[in-house]
């Protein structure tokens, strides 16, 4: 019986735990992190300013958690499209893949694409701590090596890894520029008719456009 109470407390601490991240992260979405209070992330997570100390210790340690989350969530995505690609893709497909995640984010708008610019500002100056997560980038980039190779033949992988490295920051740029906010504003696919070749081509190829 003992055992079973500690995995419930354990269940509810989770949820508490998740429940305040995901309410800093929405609110950072809004605000960015100057404009963001301890009181207002528990009062929409329903939680207590004693959960944050216990979960996290302090709200930048909370606030910095959200952010690492999403990025994490990110980063996963951009992967699983890499890796549901077909036996020999094309370089316009895997521009395609790389850049589904950002695409998404920018056709639904709304929370999606606030919550995108908020790991877009980190993706281009990452707070320090964030080691942990050098392992996953470092996958991300393996795996888009693994498919970039075939198609640039006679690149070297340093040069390969720095136009990744290269398209991944285009990406970022574009959730925080002004012209992103223009391309919010068309359909999914004429988002991915222009974004595309431009992915590909920082990738150092020459697609042709969508459609």
């Amino acid at each position: 019986m003992s055992v079973k109470k500690t995995d419930l407390r354990r269940e509810a601490g989770q949820r508490t735990r998740d429940g305040l991240q995901a309410a800093a992260l929405e609110l950072l979405a809004q605000r960015g992190q100057e404009g963001v209070t301890l009181r207002e992330i528990t009062d929409r997570a329903g939680a207590n300013v004693a959960a944050v100390s216990y979960h996290f210790g302090s709200l930048k340690a909370l606030c910095d958690s959200a952010i690492e989350h999403a990025l994490e969530r990110y980063l996963d995505a951009q992967m699983a499209e890499l890796d549901s690609l077909g036996a020999a893709p094309t370089l316009q497909d895997v521009a395609t893949a790389f850049a589904r995640p950002m695409m998404r984010a920018l056709a639904a708008g709304g929370e999606d694409l606030a919550v995108m610019r908020t790991v877009a500002r980190v993706g281009i100056e990452p707070p320090q701590g964030w080691e942990r997560l050098n392992e996953k980038f470092d996958l991300s980039r393996r795996k888009v090596l693994r498919v970039l190779t075939p198609n640039i033949p006679g690149v070297g992988q340093e040069e390969l890894i720095f136009r990744t490295r290269c398209a991944a920051g285009l990406l970022n740029w574009l959730a925080l520029a002004p012209i992103g906010s223009e391309l919010a504003t068309l359909s999914a696919e004429r988002i991915e008719r222009q974004l595309v070749p431009v992915v590909a081509g920082a990738f150092g190829g020459d697609a042709a456009p969508v459609g």
